[in-house]
């Protein structure tokens, strides 16, 4: 483990109680003994800051005998990019103390079961990040830790096997300093998105619009997982003018394109799994469906807008 600003170091040479404290790295690496003054210490490890304190107080003591443990590890600072929802940096809570952290390279999953807060896995980090994407390829997350200034190693992180399987999946342990990137699907591939919805990996929420005959149309935010049925249900429910056997399902592909279906809701039961940025339409009985007129009305670019556009307005 690499020191840097923020960890507590306890430090104590025998037979000189006026040198044993514990100190916390100062945000320019270095901690501050009596006579010997400012030492860096970022950088170092606890054995290497052993033997650099015990170098500088020979020159004020006889035969020092120094010990350097680390008490408190500092937060842990990773950046996280790719098929997330909110990528960049994040500060994820570090381990409570050098055994815990011990705990938590050697068996992760013991440490959880000790329920240990805050262990700063790849998973944790996905998750703060606000979950990963329809589009993540969680097969092959890549973690990214540098060794020195020039040198650094990548691991790849499998977290599907964790997701579809009862195979226990390593989540690496992340150190201060770390990137993660999440790659997306290639063309043409594909894993199975209800399963990932209701994975731990998921955002909590996504963000859909229900315009139209709805007790409260506007956004709503449903879970991952939810159908349409249940979206037009978080809204409020149908209205009573509600013609629920041609609900209109907007969305926009991947290409940029504008795709649309007309869905019987009349049970209120389908097999359809709702997306971040998806728009349903229940129309008013009697009225002719919104896709007859759009194309005199809107540009197919300015579809999705105008479809929100023109039924708030009429709400």
């Amino acid at each position: 483990y690499i020191l840097g600003p923020g960890d507590q170091v306890a430090i104590e040479v025998f037979g000189y109680e006026e040198y044993t404290a514990s100190k916390v790295i100062l945000p320019d690496g270095t901690i501050s003994l009596p006579l010997v003054g400012a030492v860096q210490a970022a950088g170092q490890t606890s054995d290497s800051l052993t033997q650099l304190l015990t170098t500088e107080l020979s020159n004020y003591l006889v035969d020092p005998v120094v010990s350097v443990s680390l008490t408190i590890l500092r937060p842990v600072l990773v950046t996280v990019s790719g098929e997330v929802q909110r990528p960049g940096p994040i500060q994820l809570r570090s381990l409570t103390t050098t055994n815990d952290f011990d705990n938590g390279i050697n068996d992760i999953n013991s440490a959880i079961d000790d329920n240990l807060d805050g262990i700063p896995t790849v998973s944790s980090a996905l998750i703060q990040a606000g979950g990963i994407t329809q589009n993540a390829d969680i097969r092959q997350v890549l973690v990214r830790r540098s060794r020195s200034a020039n040198d650094s190693v990548t691991t790849t992180i499998n977290l599907w096997d964790a997701v579809w399987s009862d195979n226990a999946v390593q989540d690496l342990v992340l150190q201060d300093g770390d990137s993660l990137f999440v790659p997306r699907l290639a063309e043409g591939e594909t894993l199975d998105r209800r399963l990932i919805a209701r994975s731990t990996l998921a955002p909590s929420v996504v963000r859909v619009r229900v315009v139209g005959e709805v007790v409260r149309p506007g956004e709503v935010q449903v879970p991952p997982d939810s159908s349409l049925s249940s979206a037009v249900a978080i809204a409020g429910g149908p209205t009573t003018d509600a013609k629920l056997s041609k609900v209109e399902f907007v969305r926009l592909n991947e290409q940029g394109q504008v795709e649309h279906q007309e869905i019987d809701l009349r049970n209120l039961v389908d097999d359809f799994q709702i997306q971040e940025g998806d728009v349903v339409i229940v129309p008013k009985k009697g009225s002719a469906s919104f896709f007859d007129l759009a194309g005199d009305l809107f540009a197919p670019i300015n579809l999705l807008r105008g479809v929100v556009d023109l039924f708030d307005n009429n709400n």
